[in-house]
């Protein structure tokens, strides 16, 4: 037995002694940490994964579509969604202005295919640049139910239903009625100052003969909704498609309803601006408030 004790303990040495334990040794280097092969996604010398030559462009292109894509989603938000869930809190009576305006315009249009009943809206709610100022004035409340005759009723009873219900639902009755009733006024008074001036002023001036001319009726009213509506909501794409449209409109066919629909236009981004500049500062002051008080 004690000639064999030196051969079953010479492997033990030898595995003790010789042979370096795995992972402990100072002269193999370690695992994944080769001073000569550089680690993944590190060099120095090759370019980052996503950031080649054309990662300028690829990067403006993701913000504009960032951007488009944040500007759709607030929009469908502040004209779809939030109109609709008001409309489903407050239940169909939120909708009072629209069947009314739409009631009227259907009442107002029957009435004018008999000649009589012509007649009899005309005096009621026909505005024309030579009445007298007073007159137009007592007309124009009434002039927002009567519709153009030589245009299709019932696809601008759905525009005029659209526009009030919306702004009725987003904005609330008082104010609704507010922009609806500035946006018609301010065509009729502007025509008036166009007529005034006369031909010539690079365009800008009217013949007297316009006088004899019914103005756009309800159609302002909606142009000028939906133009504040998209100002206050923060909506580029109704802006252009009510704004860009009646500018194409007074281009390709240029009347008196193409002029009146841009001063309404005007007017109700000119209310929008204001509106958004007092909200503006009421946040501002707000702030500020908290700010000293804390």
């Amino acid at each position: 037995m004690s000639i064999l004790r030196p051969d079953v303990e010479r492997p033990r040495e030898s595995r003790a002694g010789d042979e370096p334990r795995a992972g402990r040794s100072g002269d193999q280097p370690h695992a994944g940490r080769s001073g000569d092969e550089p680690r993944a996604g590190r060099s120095g010398g090759g370019p980052r994964a996503g950031r080649s030559g054309g990662g300028p462009r690829g990067g403006a292109l993701a913000r504009i579509a960032g951007f488009v894509g944040r500007t759709l989603r607030g929009e469908w938000y502040g004209i779809v969604v939030d109109p609709l869930r008001q409309l489903r809190r407050r239940g169909p009576a939120a909708l009072l202005l629209a069947f009314v305006a739409c009631a009227g315009v259907i009442f107002f249009h029957a009435i004018a295919q008999h000649p009589t009943g012509a007649t009899a809206v005309r005096i009621l709610g026909g505005v024309q640049g030579d009445l007298p100022l007073w007159l137009a004035l007592l007309r124009t409340p009434v002039s927002l139910y009567v519709p153009a005759l030589d245009l299709p009723v019932w696809a601008g009873i759905t525009q005029l239903f659209l526009a009030f219900a919306l702004a009725e639902l987003a904005l609330g009755r008082r104010r609704t009625l507010l922009v609806a009733y500035a946006a018609t006024l301010a065509g009729t008074l502007t025509v008036r100052v166009m007529m005034a001036m006369g031909p010539g002023w690079w365009g800008l001036g009217l013949p007297p003969e316009v006088g004899q001319v019914l103005d756009t009726g309800p159609s302002a009213a909606v142009v000028g909704l939906f133009t504040y509506l998209s100002v206050v909501r923060h909506a580029p794409v109704v802006f252009l498609l009510t704004g860009g449209s009646m500018v194409l409109e007074s281009i390709a066919k240029p009347n008196l309803a193409g002029r009146e629909h841009l001063i309404a236009v005007a007017a109700a981004l000119v209310l929008g601006l204001v509106h958004e500049r007092g909200r503006h500062r009421r946040r501002t002051a707000t702030n500020a408030q908290d700010t000293a008080s804390a």
